[in-house]
């Protein structure tokens, strides 16, 4: 039993996250919760703390919108949030569209779908063009232009609401991610997940690989849906940098030798090169 905890525990912990996340919602549609009130672009905290989408305030006010206080401030909260924690937390850790995306990944490896295939055929920059594309568009059209397409927002407010189109979106994502492209709705395409990656660059958590631990067995880029952000694995001690980390944790999890970790940024460096002064100097 404590194998698997230590296999799965991050795994375990955000589904519980993003399930309860939705719970919260539904239940304060349906038996009028006071704890988390509205859908992922507007929420409201113990009915005192605004909580917004810097994403779709961000296309609001390209589209000339007049943004309302508490929505302004809902926004820079979590935005602030995740420049902490990592932007990429709310994909792995929030989003609802994660745990189809990553049932699909799964379903993937376990069919072999794509196997032969040398490398992945798309770039994973395509999201920042995408994002780019939102905000020109929302400022031509006036409107927030992602919101109305957002399958996040479809599948969130259908499962709080009512699904109604949402599953064609959650079947659609399905699908694509099975067949056409590994990871490729969160890893390539979504522009939501281009911009927490933009606002989690500088962000404190981070992972941790001492390279002194690892033996070169690859687990870690197996499972990684980002696996580009783990460069250093087999080559150095090193943090990972990159804002496309999600910090899932899963990394983590399958390594048997200890050698990746959750760390505040620039911590493990520094009490690495500290234990290092101390061997030399005995």
């Amino acid at each position: 039993m404590n194998t698997l905890w230590n296999n799965y525990r991050y795994l375990i912990l955000r589904r519980l996250s993003q399930v309860g996340i939705l719970v919260l919602y539904f239940g304060a549609n349906a038996w009028g919760w006071n704890i988390l009130l509205g859908n992922l672009s507007s929420s409201n905290l113990l009915g005192i703390v605004p909580l917004s989408d810097p994403y779709a305030a961000l296309q609001m006010f390209a589209a000339g919108a007049v943004i309302a206080g508490d929505l302004l401030i809902g926004a820079i909260i979590v935005a602030f949030f995740y420049f902490l924690v990592g932007g990429r937390a709310f994909c792995s850790w929030v989003c609802p569209i994660n745990m189809v995306t990553d049932f699909a990944g799964w379903l993937r490896s376990k069919l072999e779908v794509g196997k032969m295939q040398a490398k992945q055929p798309a770039s994973r920059n395509i999201r920042y063009w995408v994002l780019a594309l939102s905000l020109i568009l929302s400022t031509m059209l006036g409107v927030a232009a992602f919101e109305f397409i957002s399958p996040i927002s479809m599948v969130h407010r259908g499962i709080v609401f009512g699904l109604g189109f949402g599953w064609a979106a959650v079947l659609i994502i399905f699908l694509f991610d099975l067949f056409v492209l590994k990871h490729g709705w969160c890893g390539h395409i979504c522009p939501l997940g281009g911009f927490y990656s933009l606002v989690g660059k500088y962000s404190l958590l981070r992972v941790w690989h001492d390279k002194d631990n690892c033996t070169e067995c690859m687990k870690c880029k197996a499972v990684c849906p980002e696996r580009q952000v783990l460069h250093m694995v087999a080559v150095n001690s090193e943090t990972v940098l990159s804002g496309e980390c999600t910090n899932c944790g899963r990394c983590i999890e399958v390594c048997d030798d200890d050698a990746l970790g959750f760390s505040l940024r620039g911590y493990a460096e520094k009490n690495l090169a500290k234990n290092k002064k101390m061997g030399e100097n005995q």
